[in-house]
């Protein structure tokens, strides 16, 4: 599992990501609302962005210097928000 990717999720320079398409900025902004209280409860916050209906998370472990198993539970709780 350490080693794993999360389904859905790539390994892009050096971190976790991936995108999400909404039908519209209010509809992306609740999601990333619902990922902002999870980060909150997991005490580890995200990288990422917003446009219109598209949000893009990064995540890495930036005082480890990569990804770590930390990061993969973070993507698997994001999967469970859909």
């Amino acid at each position: 599992m350490d080693d794993e990717v999360p389904a859905g999720w790539e390994l892009s320079d050096g971190k976790l990501r991936r995108q999400w398409q909404f039908a519209d900025f209010s509809q992306a902004w609740a999601f990333m609302s619902r990922v902002a209280l999870l980060a909150e409860r997991l005490d580890h916050h995200p990288d990422w962005s917003n446009s219109w209906g598209t949000v893009v998370i990064e995540l890495v472990s930036h005082d480890r210097g990569g990804v770590t198993g930390r990061d993969r539970r973070m993507a698997l709780a994001i999967n469970e928000l859909q």
